[in-house]
C-alpha cells in the first residue's frame, strides 16, 4: 500500500453517518451489520491513509482527528476478527501496527499513549473506546473541532455519572479503573477529587474513601 500525506483536512461526517447507522444511543455497536457491509467504514478509514495532522491545524482539529482515528480503527480491528466475545480474544490488540498514517503503520497504543495522552487533555479517556462494556460508550457522532470542548465535557459527565461505571457519594467513591490506570493524567492541575468535582452531579469531599470497580472487557455489542 502506498501511503502519502496531502494538505487537506479530514471529513468526519462520514464517521458520523456510519455511527448513526450502527451504534445505538446507549453505545451498543452492531458489529454484525458492520461486518456484512464495511464499505462506509473503509471509505472513512481510507482518508487517514491520505491525510495526517499538519502544523497549521488547531489543537482541537488534531485532537478530533486522533480520537476518531482511535475509535474507527478499533471498530475495524473488531470486525476483522469477528465473531468474538472480547477485544482481549485478539492477540496483542493494542500493539498491532495496522493503522496507516503519515507514511507508517502505528498501533492503538501509540495513538493513545504517544499522541493523545501527551496533549494534556485528560477528557480523552472518556472519548476513546476500547470496544468493551466498562469503557465509555461509543458516541454515535464524530468528534469535531468546532464543538470538541462541549463534546468532551458531555462524554466526561456522562461516564462519571453513569452508575454502571462509577458510584459516587460525597464521602465514598467506587470508580472505574480508568481513574486508577491513568491517575497521573487526572492530577495534572490538581487532585483527582478536584477533577471529579468539575463533572460530578454530587460534590465530593476531599477525604472521600475510594475504591475501584471490576472492569469488564466483554464486547460492547
Amino acid at each position: 500500500m502506498s501511503i502519502s500525506a496531502i494538505s487537506q483536512n479530514i471529513d468526519h461526517s462520514d464517521w458520523t453517518n456510519f455511527l448513526k447507522k450502527h451504534v445505538s444511543k446507549e453505545g451498543a455497536v452492531n458489529y454484525i451489520s458492520i461486518k456484512a457491509n464495511d464499505v462506509e467504514l473503509n471509505n472513512y478509514l481510507n482518508q487517514f491513509i491520505k491525510i495526517s495532522p499538519k502544523d497549521s491545524w488547531s489543537n482541537n482539529e488534531i485532537l478530533a482527528y486522533w480520537i476518531n482515528a482511535y475509535n474507527a480503527f478499533t471498530v475495524k480491528l473488531i470486525i476483522d476478527n469477528y465473531p468474538l466475545k472480547s477485544i482481549k480474544d485478539i492477540k496483542n490488540p493494542w500493539d498491532q501496527e495496522f493503522i496507516p498514517i503519515n507514511g507508517k503503520y502505528i498501533s492503538l497504543n501509540y495513538i493513545e499513549h504517544e499522541i493523545l495522552r501527551n496533549m494534556n487533555e485528560p477528557r480523552i479517556h472518556f472519548a476513546i473506546v476500547c470496544a468493551s462494556t466498562s469503557c465509555p460508550k461509543l458516541q454515535n457522532e464524530a468528534f469535531v473541532s468546532e464543538k470538541l470542548d462541549q463534546q468532551l465535557t458531555a462524554t466526561t459527565k456522562e461516564f462519571l455519572n453513569d452508575a454502571s461505571k462509577n458510584n459516587i457519594e460525597k464521602d465514598k467513591l467506587e470508580l472505574s479503573k480508568i481513574f486508577k490506570w491513568f491517575s497521573k493524567d487526572f492530577k495534572q492541575n490538581s487532585s483527582l477529587i478536584d477533577f471529579l468535582n468539575s463533572y460530578s452531579e454530587i460534590t465530593i469531599q476531599s477525604d472521600a474513601k475510594t475504591k475501584y470497580m471490576d472492569y469488564s472487557w466483554e464486547l460492547n455489542d
